[in-house]
């Protein structure tokens, strides 16, 4: 049981955050026996259309505010596409075991999705277009890093994803608040400011 919430609850966040990546670290893993996975992740289509899927959001992820604009498309696939990953997953569970499972890893994937977009919504707000970058490939290391983890050992998985989701949530909510309080000031200057 706690190999399966873990596994559930590693991809389940991790696809929140990339579901394209977690499709493709899946497909190699099973590929090169790291762990054993449903052959669908393994197929060459589908670990092609997921990698290429992965570069383009990689790059998208890095250009501020046309990363909003991928989230924004992306907020119904990635809780839907953690939906379909933990159903094939859990394939070998009880109906009602995979039906529970799958809605936890879409619960998650919302979860991580909403907390990802609120942070670089926050982080575009400022001048400098470094910090996204560096935002992205953080969510890129921690994806793969939950996904060996899920796949590894499920029960650290678990205690992984519950700290990330307590510190994304906290993140999140100083980013923007912290935005806010820039665009007040923003905008204060500008109606202080003479009009000619």
């Amino acid at each position: 049981m706690e190999g399966i919430a873990g596994l559930v609850a590693g991809v389940g966040y991790a696809s929140g955050l990339n579901l394209y990546a977690v499709i493709a670290l899946l497909g190699l893993f099973g590929r090169y026996d790291v762990a054993e996975v449903p052959a669908v992740f393994e197929r060459p289509e589908v670990l092609v259309v997921a990698g290429v899927m992965f570069l383009v959001e990689f790059v998208v992820d890095k250009i501020p505010y046309l990363d909003d604009l991928w989230d924004v498309a992306h907020t119904a696939i990635r809780p839907l596409g953690a939906v379909g990953v933990a159903w094939l997953l859990t394939g070998d569970a009880g109906a009602w075991e995979q039906f529970g499972s799958s809605l936890a890893a879409g619960g998650l994937a919302t979860v991580s999705h909403l907390t990802k977009a609120t942070t670089r919504a926050a982080v575009n707000a400022s001048p400098e277009p470094f910090t996204n970058s560096a935002i992205s490939l953080g969510e890129d290391g921690i994806v793969a890093f939950v996904v060996w983890l899920a796949v590894t050992n499920p029960v650290l998985a678990i205690v992984a994803v519950a700290v990330l989701l307590v510190v994304g949530v906290v993140v999140a909510l100083l980013l923007l608040r912290t935005a806010r309080r820039t665009w007040r000031r923003w905008r204060d200057r500008r109606r202080a400011t003479p009009r000619p």
